[in-house]
């Protein structure tokens, strides 16, 4: 994985003479108190990681080293992928060797496929996909390199060329699960004239022809890549990674996050909510039935799934991308003229009916039902394709980590009364 290796060299020192700067100059320095609420509330807004690879504003979104997401909506998976780890877009050359190196591992080892296959019929696909991670976890470079006794300061080295194998890997692992666990036929090869990440796992899928799903699964693969280090699948990832288990194990754990009703599964929820609309009225409902519906929906406690977020203040960068792609192919699918149709709508009667901290559409908002409207049906392979995406920026996290030579995470746990107590003496 040389090409990978050249562009980091230089990097991992000078990241750690920052670390060594900072920790020196401000080691002793308070940037933050802590709560009571922020200790019951999941440490929601406390400052405790480092995270390189991205950043999210709550008035413009996500920022993939520190390029607006919408500036990279024409990008490939592997410059993104290139782009997260090293904090440059690739050159052509770069790009094509990156290329060369994922073309390798498109075709995923037998066993796998035999793995999937003996996991029972009802399995769910997030279940597969992580089983399937850890059927793979032996060919793992970082774990014999450390075993064999390489320093610290050179494992970064074997964790790139896992990193690049797993990613590569993934489209390939969850085709097959596409394919096995909903019945689609025969596994299907990756292209042998096309190196192109996003056209393999478009083919693989084989959910359709159209050139159009290609594009799309491309540009859900990049909007999906990263977001932040303090997400459930991220921080996960992270935590399991920083105990040097191999990013085989780490992934694996952190999509059993991503697999949360509150974490990758929101975009099955979506979908669920604007085909209930389409159902009530028949197809696409009109602007005032729209807006008496959403007044009804709130009025009776209920929150209209999408719109809102834990940090954005504004319409995600991603769901915009989304419905412009919508827009460009002119997509007559009612789902997808729905959901252009409540995001006419909704954000005004949320804004008169002020209880939402934000009015504006995630990115879940519109991606279930674009993918549906290609023919993938199948509600519980969605994570899936989140997965696949989301391996990309743990993995990426995970190497600048290590060429940190980042601690164990082991933050202090305490009992109720003892909070109470620190609490009433503060």
């Amino acid at each position: 994985m040389s090409i990978l290796h050249t562009a980091l060299n230089e990097q991992a020192a000078k990241l750690r003479a920052r670390k060594k700067e900072i920790l020196e100059q401000y080691g002793e320095t308070t940037i933050a108190s802590v709560t009571p609420g922020h200790v019951f509330g999941g440490m929601r807004g406390v400052p405790a990681l480092i995270c390189e690879t991205s950043t999210v504003s709550a008035d413009e979104g996500l920022r993939i080293r520190n390029i607006p997401i919408m500036e990279l909506t024409d990008r490939t998976p592997e410059e993104t992928f290139w782009l997260l780890v090293t904090g440059q877009l690739p050159t052509a050359d770069e790009l094509a060797a990156l290329q060369d190196v994922f073309a390798k591992y498109y075709e995923i080892p037998q066993y796998v496929i035999d793995t999937l296959k003996a996991m029972p019929a009802d399995s769910h696909p997030m279940a597969m996909l992580s089983a399937a991670l850890l059927t793979m976890e032996r060919e793992s470079e970082f774990r014999k390199a450390y075993d064999e006794g390489l320093g610290k300061d050179e494992l970064w080295k074997p964790l790139v060329n896992d990193a690049a194998r797993l990613v590569a890997s993934m489209p390939g692992i969850a085709a097959a699960i596409y394919r096995i666990r909903f019945n689609k036929g025969e596994i299907i090869k990756p292209l042998s004239n096309d190196k192109d990440m996003s056209n393999n796992f478009a083919h693989m899928l084989g959910v359709s022809d159209d050139p159009a799903w290609k594009e799309l699964v491309r540009l859900y693969l990049v909007l999906h890549s990263d977001h932040e280090g303090g997400n459930v699948s991220a921080f996960t990832g992270y935590v399991v990674s920083s105990a040097l288990s191999d990013p085989y194990y780490s992934v694996s754990a952190a999509l059993c996050g991503l697999a949360g009703p509150l974490h990758g599964l929101a975009n099955q929820e979506c979908l669920k909510f604007i085909m209930d609309l389409k159902e009530e009225f028949g197809g696409v409902p009109s602007e005032e039935q729209l807006k008496e519906y959403a007044w009804n929906r709130l009025n009776s406690g209920q929150v209209i799934p999408g719109y809102g977020h834990a940090v954005l203040r504004v319409t995600d960068p991603r769901f915009t991308a989304f419905r412009q792609f919508s827009l460009d192919h002119n997509m007559q699918d009612d789902n997808v003229q729905i959901v252009n149709r409540v995001f006419d709508v909704v954000p005004g009667v949320l804004t008169e009916h002020g209880k939402a901290k934000n009015p504006w559409p995630n990115v879940d908002a519109a991606s279930g039902s674009l993918l549906y409207a290609f023919g993938m049906t199948e509600f519980d392979f969605y994570t899936v394709m989140f997965g696949v995406s989301r391996a990309m920026g743990i993995c990426a996290q995970m190497i600048v980590k290590r060429m940190l030579n980042s601690s164990i995470v082991r933050p202090k746990s305490i009992t109720m009364d003892a909070l109470a107590e620190k609490a009433a003496k503060a």
